[in-house]
């Protein structure tokens, strides 16, 4: 990564700690921030489940281990965001109220973080089905390693705020889960392509992070900080479906 890309990914890096530490303290933003994670972490499981499916299918034993467990924590990770926001007496969003707020259409969207992340590449390149494994690897190791440090950051930023302990201590227990998976993500790739062309794909990915990172930063001010509405208040039904993804940020801020 060239020098002026560091420079970026610090300074877009610096921004979205900022951001995601001012949304989680913030009592009215938080449950929108944890809905977003919800639906980040449950909505990569069917797509995560298909990709181990195909990892077996072509004989890849070893990444198809490590791909059920990372579904299985995705799904867990789902489930400590949705008992955040009960905490709070909040769940996310059901489709119905989605649709009634005129929200459903932007549903099908891809963010501004994720158009520029995945640029060149269309939905259907990246389906569990036909995705290349660099890209699959690469895009999701630089997605894992920086996860790791901004859920860790978002539970420090909670830290003495009333009545969060379960909240922050669930927060950093997917923390450490991002940091696992980020290390086998690169070891798969070094045992597919070698050192030299693992570094060569994670600077590409680190490069297009940076680029991403400022068209959400660009799409915030645009939309001068707004949000889509991703929590309700608990009602006596299910919790929402995951919306399935092609690939997640620890940012709903994106969104």
């Amino acid at each position: 990564m060239n020098p002026l890309n560091s420079i970026l990914h610090f300074v877009g890096a610096g921004a979205t700690a900022y951001l995601l530490a001012n949304q989680v303290r913030d009592v009215q933003k938080r449950p929108n921030v944890l809905a977003g994670f919800y639906f980040a972490e449950s909505g990569s499981v069917p797509f995560l489940t298909k990709l181990r499916d195909r990892a077996q299918a072509e004989g890849e034993i070893w990444l198809a281990e490590k791909l059920t467990r990372h579904a299985n924590d995705e799904r867990r990770h789902g489930q400590i965001f949705a008992n955040a926001l009960k905490q709070l007496g909040k769940e996310p969003i059901t489709p119905e109220a989605m649709q009634a707020s005129g929200q459903a259409d932007q549903q099908e969207q891809r963010s501004p973080f994720f158009e520029a992340y995945y640029r060149d590449y269309t939905p259907a390149n990246l389906k569990a089905e036909v995705i290349d494994w660099d890209v699959f690897l690469g895009s999701t190791y630089i997605l894992e390693a920086d996860a790791h440090g901004d859920f860790r950051r978002m539970a420090q930023a909670l830290e003495n705020v009333p009545d969060m302990e379960k909240i922050q201590a669930g927060i950093l227990s997917v923390s450490e889960d991002e940091h696992r998976h980020a290390s086998y993500l690169k070891e798969a790739m070094q045992r597919r392509y070698g050192y030299l062309q693992t570094e060569s794909l994670i600077n590409k990915w680190r490069s297009r992070k940076v680029d991403a990172l400022m068209a959400m930063i660009g799409g915030l001010i645009e939309r001068r900080g707004a949000m889509r509405t991703l929590a309700q208040d608990c009602t006596d039904t299910p919790a929402s479906p995951p919306i399935p993804m092609e690939g997640r940020t620890a940012a709903p801020i994106a969104t």
